[in-house]
C-alpha cells in the first residue's frame, strides 16, 4: 500500500484526501521510487480544476482517483526486468508522465519507466532535485530544444526571458546565460535585484514601462522565453532574429493557442513532458554550479493545499517542494 493525496472534486477549493492505495506493480522496464520530495508547479492545481489539463488527464491518464503531481524525487525500492540503468538504492529524480497511465507524484510511492528518470550526482539534495523536473526541462526545451540558442554562434547568443523571476524563468536565464548569452529578463520591481543576480545582462521592470517597448534597443533576439502567458505574441515575435524562436510556456487561452497556431514557424506553445534526455542537462548544470534553486517553501505533503494556496498567488519567486 501506498499513502497518496488525491481531487475528488472539481472545485478547486475542496481540499485534497489522503488515502491509501494498492501500490502498482513494478512492470518490465519499470522504476519503483521511494519518494522523498515532491515538487509544485501551476499544473498541479490546474489539474484540481475544470481546464484542459484535467480534461487531458482524464482520457489519457489511468483510472481510479485522481492522484496530482508531477515532480518527484526519492530512491529506488524496485527494479523491472530489461532495466540496466538503475539498481536498488540509486537516488534519482523525474516526473510522472499520466498518458503513460501513471499515477502523480503527491504520493510515498511512484512507478515509472526508465527513461523518466535521472540519477542524481553526490552534493544534490532530494529537495532541490524534485523542484528539477517540469521547471528545469520546460526551460531546457525553450532555451534549447526549441529556441535553438546553442546552433547559433555564441557572439549573436541574445535571450529575452519575460518572467524572469519565476520558478521556469528563473532556469532559463541561468541556462541561457551558461551558454555565454547576453540575457534580458523582465519581471516586477521588486525582483530587479535578484534577477540581476541570476546573470542577466539587463533587467527591465514591467511595472514602470512596456517591457517589450524597451527591449526593442536590445533586439534581435534568438529566443524570446514568455514564462507569464500574456503577452502580445506580435510585438513578442517583431524582437527576433530571422530565425529566432518565440516560445511561450504559459498560456491557456484561446487566444494565446490560435495565436501560436497561426505563426508556427516563429511562435511555439509548450508542455514541458519529462524524459531523461531533457532532464540530464539541467542536473548536470546544478552539479556543474552552472544553476542554483531558489526554493521559497518546504512543507509537509499533508500541507498540499496551502502550497497550492501559495502558488496561485502569482507571487512565490522560489521553487515550492513538499515532504513525504
Amino acid at each position: 500500500m501506498l499513502r497518496a493525496l488525491v481531487a475528488r472534486s472539481l472545485r478547486a477549493d475542496t481540499p485534497l484526501a489522503s488515502v491509501e492505495l494498492e501500490a502498482p506493480a513494478v512492470r518490465p522496464g519499470e522504476v519503483g521510487v521511494e519518494v522523498r520530495a515532491i515538487g509544485v508547479n501551476p499544473v498541479d492545481w490546474k489539474m484540481r480544476q475544470l481546464s484542459p489539463l484535467r480534461l487531458a488527464q482524464a482520457f489519457l491518464g489511468p483510472r481510479g482517483p485522481l492522484v496530482v503531481g508531477i515532480d518527484f524525487a526519492g530512491v529506488v525500492s524496485e527494479v523491472g526486468d530489461g532495466v540496466a540503468r538503475f539498481a536498488l538504492g540509486d537516488s534519482v529524480v523525474g516526473g510522472i508522465d499520466f498518458s503513460r497511465k501513471q499515477r502523480g507524484s503527491y504520493a510515498t510511492r511512484v512507478v515509472v519507466r526508465e527513461d523518466q528518470i535521472v540519477g542524481l550526482p553526490n552534493g544534490i539534495d532530494f529537495e532541490t532535485a524534485a523542484a528539477l523536473p517540469v521547471a528545469g526541462v520546460t526551460a531546457f526545451m525553450s532555451i534549447v530544444e526549441v529556441g535553438g540558442l546553442l546552433r547559433v554562434e555564441a557572439a549573436h547568443r541574445r535571450v529575452l526571458v519575460l518572467g524572469a523571476s519565476g520558478g521556469v524563468g528563473q532556469i532559463a536565464v541561468q541556462l541561457a546565460r551558461a551558454s555565454g548569452a547576453f540575457v534580458v529578463g523582465v519581471c516586477s520591481g521588486r525582483n530587479v535585484d535578484r534577477v540581476r543576480k541570476l546573470g542577466c545582462d539587463v533587467v527591465l521592470d514591467y511595472t514602470a514601462s512596456d517591457p517589450l517597448e524597451e527591449a526593442r534597443r536590445l533586439a534581435p533576439f534568438q529566443v524570446v522565453v514568455d514564462c507569464v502567458g500574456t503577452f502580445a505574441g506580435r510585438k513578442s515575435r517583431a524582437l527576433l532574429a530571422p530565425r529566432g524562436r518565440h516560445v511561450r510556456v504559459a498560456g491557456e487561452s484561446l487566444r494565446v493557442v490560435v495565436d501560436s497556431l497561426l505563426h508556427p514557424k516563429r511562435s511555439k506553445l509548450i508542455l514541458g513532458r519529462v524524459t531523461a534526455a531533457r532532464l540530464s542537462p539541467v542536473v548536470e548544470a546544478v552539479a556543474k554550479g552552472e544553476l542554483v534553486i531558489d526554493l521559497a517553501h518546504q512543507l509537509p505533503l499533508e500541507e498540499a493545499d496551502e502550497a497550492h494556496r501559495i502558488s496561485r498567488t502569482g507571487r512565490t519567486t522560489g521553487k515550492i517542494v513538499l515532504l513525504p
